[in-house]
């Protein structure tokens, strides 16, 4: 029996994206076909091995408008000639030409929200770029045979928004026995992902002005990787943040392992921000290291059920300082946050959450 080929879209690196990675794996291990179609970088590294196959497309420009039009002109004319069963768009910068093809081709289309693209905090005071987003979105996703994304917040939205049914994958880790926590031999505040906008990286560089013994790691890349090693070169910081740039699913593993502390700091002003559950949420509560996440709705609810690290109110230096001075001030509190960080890893891990994933397209093979 001629086994279904399920391509999937992203506009990034293939080897930094571990949801990608997760989701392509298990439908690989499913008896699909996968092929993920992503983007090769000036300073790409060659693609990690994995159970699917990986295609990068190359571009000519690489950030704004130019580059949207030309990577979804590429991937349209790669699934016009190209043999695929199912189209996997992940997010709106892929579902365009997508949809286009899909339209063409007369095969099926699923599209995975991994945030609230239209409401991100590059699209601020653009109103005219914003509408276009707005429009991709209304135009493309109901035409979509099946959509799911990533909290319960995003599902009630897009399905109130857009009038069409999502299911929930949410961003769980896979599952990794801990033997023992290592010895944390420094006090380590980890931030993993991109240095982008919106995301309380330069809070948590001035915060460590007030907290001499520790250091902060910061493990990715982004927009605002040049401003932030200024920031922290400004402030002769440099003894204390260190910048690890990007690293692969392994790599980030191990330097989370090393954390004392894990940072999700976010701004309220960004919608996208607001409703999300980011990946680093559960990968920290995997490694067994407690986290800072601000008072949203997704991280609220979970830490309540859980109990796997604190919450911020606001997002301002003095208000991380205090809560982390609080956990260094009492190691019984935080003694505690580790061990529920461990007991909520044996429940929130990919084991446990696939099958929602797996449910989603068998079910569009049947309709």
């Amino acid at each position: 029996m001629k086994k279904v080929h399920i391509v999937c879209l992203v506009t990034n690196d293939l080897n930094y994206d571990q949801r990608m990675i997760r989701i392509c794996g298990t439908l690989a291990a499913s008896e699909f076909n996968v092929t993920l179609v992503g983007r090769k970088l000036m300073d790409s590294k060659p693609l990690l091995q994995f159970a699917f196959r990986q295609k990068r497309l190359s571009c000519w420009f690489n950030k704004g408008k130019l580059f949207y039009l030309e990577y979804n002109i590429r991937l349209f004319f790669l699934l016009l000639f190209s043999k695929w069963d199912i189209v996997n768009a992940v997010d709106l910068d892929t579902i365009l030409a997508a949809t286009a093809a899909n339209v063409i081709r007369r095969k099926k289309l699923v599209y995975d929200a991994h945030e609230y693209f239209t409401e991100v905090p590059e699209l601020e005071g653009r109103p005219l770029t914003k509408s276009i987003w707005e429009w991709i979105a209304k135009t493309c996703i109901p035409k979509a045979n099946a959509c799911y994304t990533v909290g319960q917040s995003l599902q009630q939205i897009f399905q109130k928004r857009y009038k069409t049914t999502f299911g929930l994958v949410r961003n769980v880790p896979v599952y990794k026995p801990l033997d023992k926590i290592p010895k944390k031999e420094k006090k380590i505040l980890l931030y993993q992902g991109a240095l982008n906008k919106g995301r309380g990286i330069g809070t948590a560089i001035l915060a460590m002005k007030q907290l001499p013994n520790m250091e902060l790691w910061l493990a990715g890349e982004g927009d605002l990787s040049n401003e932030l090693r200024r920031l922290s070169t400004k402030h002769k910081l440099y003894q204390q943040v260190k910048f690890l740039g990007r690293l692969s699913p392994d790599e980030l593993a191990k330097v989370t392992a090393q954390a004392w502390l894990g940072l999700n700091l976010l701004e309220a002003q960004s919608l996208n921000y607001y409703y999300s559950l980011a990946n680093k949420f559960f990968d920290y509560m995997q490694a067994g290291v407690p986290s800072v996440n601000m008072d949203f709705p997704e991280y609220k609810a979970l830490t309540a059920t859980y109990k796997t690290g604190i919450l911020l109110e606001k997002l301002d230096s003095p208000t991380l300082v205090k809560a982390v001075a609080a956990l260094v001030e009492n190691p019984n509190q935080y003694q505690t946050l580790v061990e529920t960080s461990i007991a909520a890893k044996e429940r929130l891990h990919w084991a446990n959450e696939k099958s929602s994933l797996l449910k989603i397209y068998t079910g569009v093979l049947e309709r």
